[in-house]
């Protein structure tokens, strides 16, 4: 199945089951969660005209070239006085305007004289430097939609319509497996033709990066009935995630579960690494299936599975960035599969890790982004790829 289809399937199961409970929270515990219902505006912002500078508040009709006498000083936080006739007020940044005065000169285009009158060296227009009330937001102007991810700005602007607290969507709760009984967690010893379990704490702190609340579900044997037990004991979770086991050999016993006791609505992408990634439901969970090999992990979890989630709680924008950059590198040999290779930027150019094995975690810690190459394509050195920051992906 191409990347494409597979994700639009995806989108729209999440979609049609959508995380509806909610709750309040204080902007300090709402940073990565998803806002709940429409961000209104209960006031207007600013509230009141105010200077964008520190300078002299005067009426424009009033001036003649002659200097005028400073009436009143307005700091940020006062109530000014209207301004007198044939006068200016000394304004600072933020500061309420005087009625009357419909324009301010900044500080540097005017000379106090002797006698403390002030004398303005610029022409001046009606309005400048006059931030008008209402600018940013007026009172019953939607500000931020239902489905927007709350980071710092968001927060900030929230703060600024005096919110203390916002709704939001309740977390995603996660059950991460992992599958096979060559996987030994870290801090154990290693056994024969064992290795240490990555995929685990790769996955748990990109779910809680997410706003995902994470249920520690272990490590399967390679067994039937066990697999098929633990299955059952995540009944109260809204996704079960887990790597490895999900192919079609004889040893990939969650695969053969939901083949046999759950539904399956996907199975084997057009994309490489991570081609064996499954979603079906086990007794009404959703279950995603990614693949075992940690760096198939983290590519099919970025494109396929941050965006399922993210879905589920309400949010519309679910695809990273991605940029057309020349590439750094050649592909002379072209795939039937759409290849996300570990790269990084290096003189304005994507250049890829040596070793692009699915198992090479470490290309991702070398790395920056994804550098993706199409079905079918070669590439000769500054042919255009598509570059996703893993920036764009990990949050």
């Amino acid at each position: 199945m191409a990347v494409e289809v597979a994700l639009e399937r995806l989108l729209e199961m999440a979609a049609a089951t959508p995380i509806v409970q909610r709750e309040h929270l204080p902007l300090a515990a709402a940073l990565g969660r998803v806002l709940a219902e429409d961000l209104v505006s209960t006031l207007d912002l600013p509230p009141w005209p105010n200077s964008a500078m520190d300078g002299y508040a005067l009426r424009l009709a009033d001036w003649n070239g002659e200097p005028l006498r400073v009436s009143q000083r307005v700091f940020a936080g006062q109530a000014p006085e209207p301004l007198a006739a044939g006068t200016c007020a000394r304004i600072f940044t933020g500061a309420p305007v005087p009625a009357g005065a419909d324009c301010i000169e900044m500080q540097e285009n005017a000379v106090v004289e002797s006698d403390q009158r002030v004398r303005f060296t610029e022409p001046m227009v009606s309005g400048q430097n006059i931030r008008p009330q209402g600018q940013e937001a007026t009172v019953g102007e939607q500000v931020l939609a239902a489905g927007t991810r709350l980071g710092p700005i968001e927060l900030g602007l929230a703060a600024s319509l005096g919110c203390a607290t916002l709704e939001v969507v309740r977390k995603v709760r996660v059950a991460v497996l992992s599958t096979g009984d060559e996987l030994v967690e870290p801090g154990q010893a290693l056994g024969p033709g064992q290795i240490y379990n990555s995929n685990r704490v790769l996955l748990c702190g990109w779910l809680q990066h997410l706003g995902c609340e994470v249920v520690d579900a272990g490590i399967l044997p390679d067994d039937l009935s066990a697999t098929r037990e633990r299955l059952a004991q995540l009944s109260d979770v809204d996704l079960i995630l887990s790597t490895g086991g999900v192919s079609v050999g004889e040893a990939d016993f969650l695969g053969i579960a939901l083949r046999e006791d759950g539904e399956l609505a996907l199975w084997k992408l057009a994309i490489k690494p991570g081609k064996p990634l499954t979603f079906g439901h086990y007794r009404g969970v959703p279950v995603i299936g990614l693949p075992g090999n940690p760096a198939s992990t983290l590519v099919t979890f970025a494109l396929l599975a941050r965006p399922y989630l993210l879905r589920r709680q309400g949010v519309q924008s679910v695809a990273p960035l991605k940029f057309k950059v020349p590439a750094g590198f050649a592909w002379p040999k072209a795939g039937s599969r759409r290849e996300y290779l570990r790269g990084r930027m290096e003189n304005g150019r994507a250049i890829i890790y040596r070793n692009q094995s699915s198992g090479v975690l470490r290309s991702a810690a070398w790395a920056e982004g994804l550098v993706e190459v199409l079905e079918g394509q070669t590439l000769v050195e500054g042919d255009e790829v598509g570059f996703i920051p893993l920036s764009e992906v990990l949050g």
